[in-house]
């Protein structure tokens, strides 16, 4: 399994390339780890933070969460579910407004937080709720349209069900703003 620094460090390496999924950062930070560290098992599960960089569509995501210092809280036991908003989805957001809610910790924090549910919510479970209370403490609302989990009116689920070692994650093609 790999290890959380390592897993860290990788995560920051991407981030700071500017977002962008850069194999050779990557492999530059395994080959700086300490010779003990274990070797990567692919076949292994991997925590939430993993999965999603891995699927390299959670640029924008990864970068947010390294910012508000989240990072080792989604790679804990959980389980988490994560409602995560693709590089797409953050790019809706007007380029001044997404640099101003990076620069906010607290506020950056509490958006993030509002995409994250504890426990392990499956898409079966998902659409049979009409809310769910978030860690940032607000609800999502909950609604299925024509076949379609839709978030708080606006926001629909286009993956469900990526499993995680530590949760599961809920692709969404909208950044959720709690209630000020």
């Amino acid at each position: 399994m790999i290890s959380r620094s390592l897993a860290v460090a990788a995560l920051a390496t991407l981030t700071a390339c500017g977002g962008k999924k850069d194999e050779a950062a990557v492999v530059d930070s395994a080959a700086m780890a300490p010779a003990a560290a274990p070797a990567v098992d692919a076949s292994a599960p991997k925590d939430i933070i993993e999965t999603a960089v891995a699927a390299g569509t959670f640029n924008t995501l990864a970068k947010a969460l390294t910012a508000a210092g989240l990072v080792e809280t989604l790679k804990g036991a959980g389980p988490y579910t994560v409602l995560a908003p693709t590089d797409e989805a953050f790019a809706k957001i007007p380029a001044a407004d997404l640099e101003a809610l990076l620069a906010d910790k607290a506020a950056l924090t509490k958006v993030l937080t509002y995409h994250v549910i504890a426990g392990n919510v499956p898409a079966s479970q998902v659409s049979t709720m009409t809310e769910a209370t978030t860690l940032e403490g607000s609800k999502v609302m909950i609604k299925v349209v024509d076949g379609k989990v839709m978030l708080n009116g606006n926001t629909a689920v286009t993956t469900a069900d990526v499993a995680a070692s530590n949760g599961v994650i809920h692709v969404i093609d909208t950044v959720l703003m709690p209630k000020k």
